[in-house]
This record gives C-alpha cells, structure tokens and sequence, in this order.
C-alpha cells in the first residue's frame, strides 16, 4: 500500500490540539479577566480586585488589561477601575437596536408633531452616533440632516452630543481623542471646541449645535436614560438657524423632556 505523505505545517481539524500551549494559556487568562469584568457591572473592577478573581500576578494582569482596551473589550472607568469596553456594548446594543427604535418613535412622533420639524433618536456605538429613527414633521422644510443608519463621530450633533455629555467623564475623553483626526470634517470642530459644548450641555441639561455636521442647521437634543439611569440613547430635533432663535431652542428642549416624562417614565 503506498505511503500516505502529509505537510507536517497542516493539522486536520480532526486531530486534537494541546490546550496547555502558551497561546491558549494566555487566552485562557485573558477570558478569564473579560469574565471578571463583566460580573462586576457598571461599577468595574480594580486591578487588585481582578488580581483576586483571577489569581493572576499583577504584572500579567496589565499585559492582558492592555491588549482588551486596545481591542476596545475592556475600559478605563475613572482613575482606577475598568469595566466593559464599547465592543462589548455595540455587541449587545446590536440585538436591542430594533426594540429601542421602536419605543423611542412615539417620542419623536409627539416631538415633531409639537414642533413641526423633524426629530432624530441616535444610539451609541464606540465613539460614533447610529441614527436608529427619524420623524419627518409637518414644516414645509424640512432638514433633514441625517437618515436612519447615519454613523457619524460621537458630538457633532446634538443627539450625539447630548449622549456624549452625559457619559462618565473617562469616557468622554476616549471618545474625543478617537474621533479627533476627523473632527476638522464636520464644520472646523476641534476636540477643545468639543469639550467646552460638553461642558455647556452638561450644565444647560441639554445640547445645542449648529453649523458642525450640516451647514446653516441648528439642532436640539437630549439624553435618554435607561431604568438605572445611564444613557443610552439620545433625541434632537433639527431646523434652519433662523428657526431656532434662544427662546424656541429652550420650548423643543422641554417637549423632548416632556415626551420623554410621559412615554418613557420609567427610562428605556
């Protein structure tokens, strides 16, 4: 019978693997922390929290903590403690988006209804904004900046920057300096620019921007937080500047706020 020749670089599927290899030891490790992060919530983890939960050594914990924060797993949260990154997050929102669309139409619905001009509910994704709905008002213009399925960098509108102000102040600056070589693209937009609308809307409660993502547009908007209170999406409405004087800007604020109240009480 003729001899069977075989490339020793080529392992059939069939043949087991040793599982105690250096790369699955490490990989081992690093699901292991993943696990840990994530039982622990929105609260994180320190490193010498995670040092007891995996009963890995300190230096190994920052070589694998690194690597998930730059693949976006796991993230900073304040100083000292690290909690799920946005991959994870855009994994899960990627099931709900549909559920959170539907609930948030009636919002924008009353919204534009209210104002006659369109409304817009924006979700987040790492450090870009994913338009999920829209409402087309009864104006006879109508701006209609964005479509649903818009990505675009987190804060240069007012959805997305209302979603952005409200967010732990960590990630507001990961965000920022993700999306910095691109700003320019979006009306001159600079990340110090960026920080100082952060700034406005979080003591205003809510955001205005104009002149950034389209020109000679103004736009309103407003975090939408779920039933323990971290925002998760976001709704604004947008019309031409000489429509969106100081006064009618502080009016579409309070309708969204007064939508929101009513259809949504107890958060999404």
């Amino acid at each position: 019978m003729p001899s069977r020749h075989t490339n020793p670089n080529v392992r059939p599927a069939d043949i087991p693997q040793p599982a105690d290899d250096a790369g699955s030891r490490t990989l081992h490790r690093g699901l292991q922390v993943l696990d840990a992060v994530l039982a622990a919530g929105r609260e994180g983890l320190r490193v010498v929290d995670l040092c007891q939960a995996t009963q890995l050594e300190r230096a190994t914990l920052y070589r694998l903590l690194s690597t998930l924060m730059d693949c976006g797993y796991v993230a900073r949260s304040g100083r000292f403690r690290y909690v799920a990154g946005h991959r994870l997050g855009a994994m899960a929102g990627a099931a709900v988006l549909p559920n959170l669309a539907v609930r948030l139409q009636p919002v924008l619905e009353r919204v534009s209804a209210g104002c006659g001009d369109a409304a817009f509910a924006i979700v987040r994704e790492g450090a870009a904004s994913h338009c999920i709905a829209r409402h087309v008002g009864t104006h006879p213009v109508q701006i209609l900046v964005i479509q649903v399925g818009t990505r675009q960098p987190l804060g240069v509108g007012a959805a997305g920057l209302a979603l952005l102000a409200a967010l732990p102040d960590a990630e507001v600056q990961a965000a920022m300096a993700t999306n910095a070589p691109v700003l320019a693209q979006y009306g001159g937009m600079t990340p110090e620019r960026m920080a100082l609308l952060v700034k406005a809307t979080r003591q205003r409660g809510w955001s205005v921007i104009g002149n950034h993502a389209t020109r000679g547009v103004l736009a309103v908007g407003m975090a939408v937080r779920n039933s323990a209170g971290a925002p998760v999406a976001a709704v604004s409405v947008a019309s031409t500047l000489e429509r969106m004087p100081g006064e009618r800007q502080k009016l579409i604020a309070r309708s969204i706020g007064d939508a929101l109240a009513a259809l949504l009480p107890g958060g999404l």
